[in-house]
């Protein structure tokens, strides 16, 4: 590359990292008016941008509504309890994070290498609501709940979207059938859904004192999925923001060299 067209080739690679950063959630927006859907809610979240950060009061008032709400249904497989804790966790120390842990009890072979049970360790992966599949999906029709570790990317609209579906429990219009058993939800194709609502007011009492509305308990949980299903979001962030500033640099390094190495070809 000559040194006069460096300076505009790397600040058009520096603006290119910049909008592939930025797009996601507005190609989502758009993927949602073709498709003729309801435009979903318009929420803010503190890790949206290239600079965006996880807020940990939500992540951990996301985890406390999954651990007593959605874990009763949803598994989340992915995630060790200790993924809560260090850079990339929640904001919890190794000690809450191995309180939090022993709450629940994984099999194992005892002394006599017999069938038992033990508290699990921050090494133990989530403890699943049901032993398998089968028993899973019994009392929901034979389909079990899905696994939630990697929910937000598998859904199109990402955060929004589940979002869109937590809230979006309505009344069905006039005329509109609802199956037996099934429930109307504004956000989720064919607005049928088997899911009842999981949230409501006051579902949980935040450890924090955080007035726990259902739009609040939404953000939170949402939050909190977002980062099972990316927890190095933050780490990346960094790194692409360093990348940009050492091409932001490298351009005006560049751009000086070639004023110098090319003023007498110009003149």
């Amino acid at each position: 590359m000559r040194p006069h067209l460096a300076m505009p080739a790397l600040l058009i690679g520096a603006v290119i990292a910049v909008a592939a950063l930025a797009q996601p959630a507005q190609l989502a927006r758009a993927q949602a008016a073709e498709e003729g859907a309801p435009a979903l809610p318009d929420v803010s979240w503190s890790f949206e941008g290239p600079f965006g950060t996880f807020d940990r009061a939500a992540l951990q008032r996301g985890f406390q509504i999954y651990s007593q709400v959605c874990s009763t249904c949803h598994s989340m497989n992915l995630l060790t309890y200790d993924d809560l804790a260090g850079p990339d966790g929640l904001g919890y120390t190794e000690a809450e994070v191995k309180a939090i842990a022993a709450q629940k009890q994984v099999p194992t072979i005892n002394k006599e290498g017999q069938p038992a049970m033990r508290p699990a360790l921050p090494s133990d992966h989530f403890v699943p609501p049901f032993p398998n599949e089968k028993a899973a999906g019994a009392g929901f029709g034979g389909t079990a709940p899905p696994d939630l570790s990697d929910i937000i990317k598998a859904r199109d609209g990402h955060e929004r979207y589940v979002y869109g579906i937590l809230t979006g429990f309505r009344e069905p219009p006039k005329g509109f059938h609802v199956p037996s058993g099934r429930y109307y939800n504004l956000y989720f194709p064919g607005h049928v859904i088997a899911m009842p609502p999981p949230l409501q007011d006051n579902v949980v009492t935040y450890s924090d004192g955080t007035k726990a509305t259902l739009d609040q308990e939404a953000h939170d949980v949402v939050t909190f999925l977002t980062w099972a299903s990316d927890p190095t979001m933050e780490q990346r962030k960094q790194t692409g923001a360093k990348v940009i500033l050492f091409l932001l640099a490298m351009t005006g390094v560049l751009y000086g060299a070639k004023r110098r190495v090319w003023s007498d070809v110009e003149h």
